[in-house]
């Protein structure tokens, strides 16, 4: 009797082991938790992402969309753009995982960068890997996006683009890295405190390319104005692999495929383009 009792108690043991691994894995399949999703070939893919809701219809129909490749074919140097004109404060800011990414967004008023006349203040910034953006087909291990809203009524935006490749570690991540593994563990935002936005490289933004595009996901809102930085940083494996391990596994690699440049003309600021050839 004794012997059936230990039986039953292990056999019942292992069906509610069982049913509690199952409901964590179901708990973690992309239809729960992926509202959108990078998995080629998933109806919540990219190519499906303007029929999941009416207000994304632009991420399939519209004709200025991004990421593009910046091919030699297409950009012009234009000196008149300028260098980017930025003032940054340090303020309060909120690490987030957003699922399809990890952000930092700032709480207040941290300053703004100026494009033709217009004022975009600085909301976050977020990460992509591999890149969005390719520079002649090449596409890039890591890319951050430095997201601006114009104060006018339309809500335009502005994206300030940095392309980074493997080598020593990015100083500015590894500021929040920390912060990072902790929304590894299952939080979902963790204050940062002060964080200065000029500490991310290349502020200063000498060499740029510049294109009309779009948000690179739902809703891919149009007449977002895209400055890519022309120098390539560095990222570590484990920097990379860290980003990609603690947002959801259906954005473990958060990369946009290209869209058509649709007639659009990228042009190429630089203080001195005789001596910035482009990347090959």
């Amino acid at each position: 009797m004794a012997l059936n009792q230990r039986t039953f108690s292990l056999a019942f043991l292992i069906i509610l082991t069982s049913t509690l691994l199952w409901a964590s894995v179901l708990s973690h399949q992309p239809g729960e938790v992926c509202e959108f999703d990078y998995i080629g070939g998933s109806n919540k893919g990219p190519t499906k992402w303007g029929a999941i809701k009416e207000e994304w219809s632009k991420c399939n129909n519209g004709k200025m969309q991004s990421p593009i490749d910046l091919s030699t074919n297409t950009i012009n140097v234009v000196n008149s753009l300028g260098p980017l004109n930025r003032e940054y404060n340090p303020f309060s800011a909120t690490l987030r995982n957003r699922g399809h990414d990890i952000s930092v967004a700032w709480e207040g008023n941290v300053g703004s960068i100026e494009i033709n006349w217009t004022k975009y203040l600085l909301k976050q910034i977020h990460w992509h890997s591999p890149s969005e953006h390719t520079l002649n087909g090449r596409r890039y291990d890591l890319e951050l996006h430095v997201v601006h809203e114009s104060l006018n009524s339309n809500a335009k935006y502005a994206v300030v683009s940095h392309l980074y490749e493997i080598g020593p570690p990015d100083a500015f991540l590894s500021k929040v890295s920390g912060g990072i593994k902790e929304l590894s563990t299952g939080k979902k935002e963790i204050k940062l405190g002060s964080i200065n936005p000029d500490e991310i490289r290349n502020a200063s933004g000498i060499n740029y390319y510049r294109y009309i595009g779009s948000l690179t996901a739902p809703p891919c809102t149009e007449g977002v104005v895209w400055s890519i930085n022309k120098q390539i940083g560095t990222v570590s494996q484990e920097q990379v692999m860290l980003l990609r391990s603690t947002v959801e596994h259906c954005a473990e690699t958060n990369a946009r495929p290209v869209q058509p440049l649709n007639g659009r003309h990228v042009q190429l600021y630089s203080q001195d383009p005789s001596s910035m050839p482009i990347p090959k």
